[in-house]
């Protein structure tokens, strides 16, 4: 049975609504049964695919407190040093996840700790497996803490198609790995900005399964 994520629910009511309304009247005007039949069975596969996408899963992964763990479904896109510029102002090993629309769509902590900074910015709607989107689409960045005082830089970005992320962080909270960081509506990706020095567990291309796949082990810091 698949289970519904709670920021899809009301979506798919309104869209179920809307669907046997339109279903509905198309029976009712169309002087031809070809023409209902046809829109009937493009709405049922449209509910599907929503349905599909708004699922949810529950994981629970047991990790030392240094492991960074998948912070979503999909495949690494980038691996790769950069001065993070926006916010940490430092150079950082950038680690990228693209989703597509197959993918679960909701976010996990990546690593246990407290969280310094919440923040979002509006922007374009590009596609998510573009760099440049990580500097221009919309975004919400989320920098935690880890245990090792060391810290770990999060970066839900919309691509083309999203039109929503949803973050739960709040500043100042304590945060765990197995608990939802948020969840973006349709295709996205998600940004690690991990310390330089850093272990990367992960290839490019690599396919992720959030909140199981290991990214990283940070390194100790006295």
């Amino acid at each position: 049975m698949i289970k519904i994520h709670k920021e899809g629910r009301t979506m798919l009511l309104i869209l179920l609504f809307t669907l046997i309304i339109f279903n509905g009247l198309m029976f009712y005007v169309s002087k031809f049964i070809v023409l209902p039949v046809v829109t009937s069975v493009i709405s049922v596969v449209t509910f599907i695919f929503f349905t599909y996408f708004f699922r949810s899963s529950n994981r629970i992964i047991s990790a030392d407190d240094t492991y960074v763990v998948a912070p979503a479904d999909g495949k690494v896109v980038v691996i790769e040093p950069v001065e993070e510029d926006e916010l940490l102002k430092e150079k950082r090993i950038q680690v990228s996840i693209f989703m597509s629309v197959f993918d679960v769509h909701q976010n996990w902590y990546p690593i246990s700790g407290k969280i310094l900074h919440v923040s979002h910015r509006s922007g374009r709607k590009q596609a998510a497996f573009l760099p440049k989107s990580s500097k221009e689409n919309e975004r919400s960045s989320i920098l935690i803490e880890a245990r090792n005082k060391q810290t770990v830089l999060v970066r839900q970005i919309a691509g083309a198609l999203a039109r929503r992320i949803v973050t739960y962080a709040k500043e100042g909270q304590e945060c765990h790995i197995n608990s939802q960081l948020g969840f973006i509506k349709l295709g996205s990706r998600v940004d690690l900005f991990l310390p330089m020095d850093a272990e990367i567990l992960i290839d490019l291309d690599d396919a992720t399964i959030g909140n199981e796949t290991i990214i990283a082990k940070l390194s100790h810091k006295e």
